[in-house]
């Protein structure tokens, strides 16, 4: 919850430049200026990468590599060797990919904000402009735009910027996600945002999903003190986690790397619940080693030494290809081969993680839990259960696609634990691109259809006594989380920045009223009604 004043990001102008085509001897040098431009960019936002930690770290990696992307860097090239002055032919090659990917649809329609966003910084470069961003307020703001570059997101100092508002973009977006890991109340997808001034006073309450423009300003003020009480109690809550009458539901953090990890151990988290390992192999011409692997895995699980750490396998793909991986071209990549399914091209690439996973367990004496994303038959299970149980892991599966959901008592007969990642479940249930601002009521993750899956899946794991737990963003709102332990799951995994408050919501709340509102939530029939039952039946 927070309550300020307006502050919108300053706009780059990006008009073509008048003075005509490049003489053709001096073509070649204004290529030379657009590629040391472009990699200008890409260096930065890998320095910045380098600083940052979680979500963060991992979309600026990702950012950085499409800034060096060969296919538009080359059609960049060809206009300029045609004669465009550089800044034209940045915006004319970033017009035709943004176009190209647009129409393609799922994640990599979630590429065209950054591909912008890049665009944007080669422009300032070219032109010796400062580097366009977010300005920095000197007081207490709420920063409202159309959307939102990641790489502006991960930059943002929360004690002066307390909120963001978006007119796009979707629940599960990476803006949101990172504003989630810095503890910024964040509302996408809002209607008539665009008409709200700079200055304007607003109201934003990240976990209602609500804008509220020019509030009466004592009302306001006693939201937010009510918030603020909300927070000081949920910064003393130590751990574990538990309902109110002490049901156990294990409130874990998920990191990226060890740094990350470490600021974990700071919360009252009580392991991993998803450790992402794409950090290491994006924005790398070549496959890490084992042993630079090794190093890495050792970082987290040595942060969590003695506790519960589980472990992802590569969740490349799609919106994250690996140049090294052989990636093939799909007219459709959120459908394609990503996850467990590069495994599929590239048997070796998972062989070799694997035996780093384990090196690292051997070498910190934790050895850690390890899961499959993507897995959506059965006999994929079965197979990966097999690699990973000839390395002395306990192996586990996510529950990404409904039909593993579907039959996970099936799935359950292979592994040792479920791990629910709601941020695509959602997206794969109600067939609706996540950053999608028309189709974001569709990918809340209170949709009742995503929410009787998850029911699904917790019933198959009780009636065999495996652990299922929820990993996606869902498991970071207090109150969803307290429906998720009533549908049965045995573990929260969340942004460090969310784990105090998810821990102090479980703590005063009963199992029986968990249920109940699980129940409710389950007859709903729209996400608005599942969350107000579910306040109802908890508050």
């Amino acid at each position: 919850m927070a309550y300020a004043p307006v502050i919108r990001p300053g706009r780059l102008p990006t008009s073509i430049d008048d003075a005509g085509d490049v003489a053709e001897p001096d073509r070649p040098a204004e290529a030379a200026r657009f590629d040391a431009a472009a990699s200008a960019v890409a260096t930065r936002l890998r320095d910045r990468a380098a600083h940052a930690t979680g979500a963060a770290s991992e979309v600026l990696a990702a950012t950085a590599t499409l800034a060096q992307d060969r296919a538009w860097l080359a059609a960049a090239e060809k206009r300029i060797a045609t004669g465009a002055p550089a800044v034209r032919a940045v915006i004319g090659a970033v017009d035709q990919f943004a176009e190209m990917f647009t129409k393609l649809g799922g994640l990599m329609a979630e590429r065209v904000t950054d591909l912008r966003d890049i665009r944007d910084r080669v422009i300032a470069e070219l032109n010796g402009l400062p580097e366009p961003g977010v300005p920095m307020p000197a007081a207490p703001s709420i920063l409202c735009a159309d959307d939102l570059a990641p790489a502006d997101t991960a930059g943002l100092d929360p004690t002066l910027v307390v909120a963001l508002a978006t007119t796009l973009g979707g629940p599960t977006s990476h803006t949101a996600i990172i504003a989630r890991q810095l503890g910024i109340p964040c509302v996408v997808a809002v209607e008539g945002l665009d008409a709200v001034e700079a200055g304007t006073m607003v109201l934003v309450d990240g976990t209602a999903g609500t804008v509220i423009v020019t509030p009466d300003s004592a009302s306001a003020d006693q939201a937010v003190e009510a918030a603020r009480q909300d927070a000081e109690r949920a910064a003393g809550w130590s751990g574990p986690g538990a309902t109110s009458d002490g049901h156990a539901v294990a409130v874990l953090a998920n990191v990226q790397d060890g740094a990350a990890a470490r600021a974990a151990r700071d919360t009252a988290a009580e392991g991993i619940g998803l450790f992402r390992t794409e950090l290491c192999f994006l924005n790398r011409e070549t496959e890490p080693t084992v042993d630079e692997q090794t190093d890495i895995y050792a970082e987290v699980l040595d942060a969590f030494a003695g506790h519960k750490v589980v472990v992802r396998t590569l969740d490349a793909g799609s919106d994250k290809p690996l140049k090294f991986a052989e990636h093939p071209n799909e007219a459709n990549p959120a459908l394609g081969v990503r996850g467990i399914r590069v495994a599929g091209i590239n048997p070796a690439l998972l062989d070799r993680q694997l035996e780093a996973i384990a090196a690292a367990a051997k070498r910190t004496g934790n050895p850690p839990w390890v899961m499959a994303p993507m897995i959506a038959t059965a006999q994929e299970a079965e197979h990966f259960a097999a690699q990973v149980r000839s390395h002395g892991l306990t192996p586990g599966v996510m529950i990404e696609v409904p039909a593993a959901a579907l039959l996970a008592d099936r799935i359950l007969e292979h592994v040792d634990f479920l791990s629910i990642g709601t941020n695509d479940l959602a997206q794969y249930t109600m067939a609706a691109d996540r950053m999608s601002a028309e189709l974001a009521a569709l990918t809340d993750p209170w949709q009742p259809a995503v929410l009787t899956l998850v029911a699904m899946a917790a019933r198959a794991g009780a009636s065999v006594g495996k652990p299922v737990g929820v990993c996606g963003e869902a498991a970071a709102d207090p109150l969803l989380a307290c429906v998720l332990a009533g549908l049965g799951v045995t573990s929260l995994s969340a942004a460090a920045a969310a784990v105090q408050g998810v821990g102090a919501k479980l703590a005063q709340v009963s199992l029986q009223q968990c249920r109940d509102a699980a129940d409710a939530v389950l007859a709903a029939s729209t996400a608005a009604q599942a969350r107000a039952a579910a306040l109802s039946a908890l508050e």
